[in-house]
This record gives C-alpha cells, structure tokens and sequence, in this order.
C-alpha cells in the first residue's frame, strides 16, 4: 500500500511538472525577447557616413519607435497564450492544518451517547481541473488575427519611417547644395561691392551704387544664415529618426541628382498595382475577418463548458482517533449550458451581424477610394516632377544670368539696378527649387508608401 501511494505521489509531481515546464518555458522566452533591445546598449559614433539606403536601414534597426512597434507583437503572442492557457489543465497543490483545541464530538445513538475526541490534522492535496467551451476556442482564434494586424501595424510603421528619413534625406541635401550655391554668389558680389566702393572713393562712381550693392550684400547674408538654421532644423529632424544623439555628425553621401533621377522616378510610376500589398488595406481586411469572428465568439455564448477535475488528498492527524470523512481521489465531470439571460445573448447576436455588414462595406468603399487614390498618386508625381525639372533649370539659367551680370557690371556694361534684379532672381528661383525638391520627395514616398514598395 505504501508503494502504491509512494508511485501515486510521483506520477502526481511529475504531470505538474509536465504541465508547468512549457508555460515558464513561454514566459521566459517572451520576456527575453521583450527586454532583449531594452537592454542592449550600443555605441553611437561620433559621425556617421551614411547614403539613404544606409540611413533607412540603421533608422529601422535602432528607432526606439519602431522597437515599441515590435514589442507590441511580442504582447500580443502573450496576450493569445494566455486565452490558449485558460483552456489547459491547472494543477494546484494546499496543505491546510486545522487545531480543534481540545474539542471532542459527541454522538447520540440508540446505544448511547459517546464522544469522540477530535485530533489535530494537516490535510495535503492536489487538485488538476481543466474547463473548454466554445468561447475559449474562437478568442484563441480572435487573438491570432490580432498578431497578424501587429505584424501589419509594425510593417506598416517601418513603411512610413524608411519615408520620413528620405523626405529628411533628401531636403537636408537640397538644403545643403542651396547653401553652397549662396556662399558662392555672396562672394561674388562682395567682390562687385568692394570695387564698387573703390571706384566711389576714387570719385568713378556714386555713392549710392555702393550702397544698394551693400543692401544685396545684407540680404544674402540673411537669407544664407536662414539656411543655416534650416540645415540644422533638418539635421535634428533625420538624427531624431535615426535616434541619434545631437552632437553626432551627419556626413549625407549620396547625390542629390541620383536620388531624383528620371528612371527612380519612371521605375516607381510602372510599380505594379497590387491593391493587396496596400498596408491600409490589409489592416481593413483582418478588422472585417474580426468582426467576422465576433458573430462565432457571440454564437458560443449558447454553448455548453465542459469540466474535468481530479483530486487527490492526504490527511495525516496528529493524535489518536479521527474520523478520516475525506476520500483520497475524487473525479468531477461537468457540463454547463446556459439556458435563459433575457435576451441579452440573442441581442450580442444581432449586434455582431451588423458590426460585420458595416466593415464589409467599409472594406469595399475603401477599395473603390485605394483605386482613385492610386491615380491620383502617379498624377501627383508626374506634376511634381515636370516642376522640378523646370525648378531645376530655371535655377542653372539664373545663376549663369547673375554670373554673366556680374561679369558686366565688372566691366562697366551693366548698372547696379541689373546686378539687384540678377540677384533677386537667383535667390528667387533657389526658393522656388527647395520647394520643388520637397514636393517631389513627398509625392515618392506617398507613392512608395501606397504601394508598400520596400525599396
């Protein structure tokens, strides 16, 4: 007999190992993978050379953003574990001890009556239940669509940051050319000012066309400080993406005119149109497979649960007598099934069914918009590029009008007046050509973004 419980006691201890050993298993793997990039630290240089492809890249491996994304999936593989979890067997193992104080029961019999002194005792026990309804089943299957709209919402967030750091890419370059081409046209006309002022002080010229030369002179200088401060705006911007600190250095390697070429540009305009690749799309798609799933989850709420438990106990008393009223094992069986709730389940019923309808054409509204929307892209940036190019030219015909001016006025063939205008035109047309720039990537990255183009 002793064997035979000594056996028992063993099978016990080890199912309840069986059962717990997966689920810490889980719960330690998850944890690690969840804490695993919080914990990392990592050495951010002093200066980072970086072409777009390169800033894209270090972006989406260390953006903290994006990691948050990642770690929401992470959650929600938790959060299904523990809906598939309810469903498995729970083993619980109490030992209780119970002090009657000296108390004896008394019992009356036809015989007589007698007592029976009550002795102290420590009960020990295992309990393993398991419950599975239909409920259970479906929000497994509910929390399984929420992964996979995580995994979406992560792609989809990593979409838009590769987007947001070539816009900043891009306009920190166009920023930077800009800049350059304003130091050169400053020092060319601080060069016409100083020999216009010479010939005043030798009394060849007026006064007054060293002056308005000088008033050119300022306005450079202003508007070459406001690109200064721009620059740095932008730079501060693509270092947040980067999730940089400030004081790294940004050396930007690529080539402006390489990034907005005419085959990157004709490349993307014959993308292949695949309405199922939009990340929009698919979010709507799995919300109306969800709602889907409601009616089924609202349906089970008329189903039955079904319960299996097992119990094994141990009572040792401390003391002579005791009457042992605990039986050692004991099975369970139970079926629950709902009968009446007022109609509040049939009500569930209904209101899923109409949730469903509604995301159903939701999901076919946004089709028939995605489609409009997909032209409308491509018309954006056809446009966007024609003004670009024309921006483009127009800045190269007025830098050589200002050079060409210059060179006049050098030689006494154009007046100061021609100088101010050649100048005003030139910062002007650079303007104009920073917004075309940031038009044109803007439409890119709409399209890029639409068509979920990982490139």
């Amino acid at each position: 007999m002793n064997i035979y419980i000594k056996m028992k006691k063993k099978l016990i201890l080890f199912a309840l190992c069986t059962l717990l050993l997966p689920l810490n298993t889980f719960a330690e793997d998850h944890v690690m993978a969840a804490t695993k990039s919080q914990k990392q630290e990592r050495e951010t240089p002093k200066e980072l050379n970086l072409t777009l492809k390169q800033a894209r890249d270090y972006a989406v491996e260390q953006n903290r953003t994006l990691r948050n994304a990642s770690l929401a999936v992470q959650q929600a593989y938790a959060q299904r574990w523990q809906t598939i979890a309810a469903m498995l067997p729970s083993v619980d193992a109490n030992y209780s001890y119970s002090n009657y104080l000296g108390y004896s029961a008394e019992l009356n019999t036809a015989m007589g009556s007698f007592k029976v002194d009550m002795p102290n005792v420590g009960t020990f026990s295992i309990t393993a239940a398991v419950g599975v309804n239909g409920q259970g089943i479906v929000g497994a299957l509910l929390q399984n669509i929420a992964i996979d709209m995580k995994k979406i919402s992560l792609e989809q967030s990593e979409v838009e940051l590769r987007g947001s750091v070539m816009t900043s890419y891009v306009s920190l370059l166009a920023l930077q050319n800009i800049s350059t081409l304003l130091d050169s046209s400053l020092v060319n006309i601080q060069e016409l000012e100083q020999m216009t002022q010479n010939a005043v002080n030798v009394g060849a010229a007026e006064q007054t066309s060293a002056d308005q030369i000088r008033v050119r002179v300022n306005s450079l200088k202003n508007n070459i400080s406001a690109q200064q401060r721009n620059i740095e705006l932008a730079s501060n911007a693509l270092k947040v993406l980067l999730d940089v600190p400030v004081e790294t250095k940004l050396n930007l390697t690529d080539n402006l005119d390489d990034l907005l070429s005419p085959e990157a540009i004709l490349q993307l305009m014959q993308e292949e149109y695949n309405i199922n690749n939009n990340l929009n799309y698919q979010l709507l798609e799995k919300n109306t497979e969800l709602a889907k799933k409601q009616i089924h989850l609202a349906a089970w709420a008329y189903g039955p649960t079904v319960s299996l438990a097992y119990q094994y106990s141990k009572q040792h008393y401390y003391g002579d007598g005791g009457m042992r009223m605990t039986p050692p094992n004991v099975v369970q069986i139970g079926v629950a099934i709902p009968l009446w709730s007022s109609g509040k389940r049939a009500a569930t019923l209904v209101e899923k069914k109409i949730a469903y309808e509604e995301a159903k054409n939701t999901l076919s509204e946004t089709k028939d918009q995605l489609d409009i929307q997909y032209q409308q892209l491509k018309y954006n940036l056809s446009t966007n590029y024609e003004t670009y190019i024309n921006m483009k030219e127009n800045i190269e015909v007025t830098q050589r009008v200002f050079n060409s001016t210059a060179n006049k006025f050098r030689w006494g063939t154009a007046s100061n007046l021609e100088l101010v205008n050649a100048s005003n035109d030139l910062i002007s047309a650079q303007s104009n050509y920073i917004q075309a720039v940031l038009s044109l990537v803007e439409a890119q990255v709409d399209l890029h973004t639409f068509l979920n183009n990982p490139n």
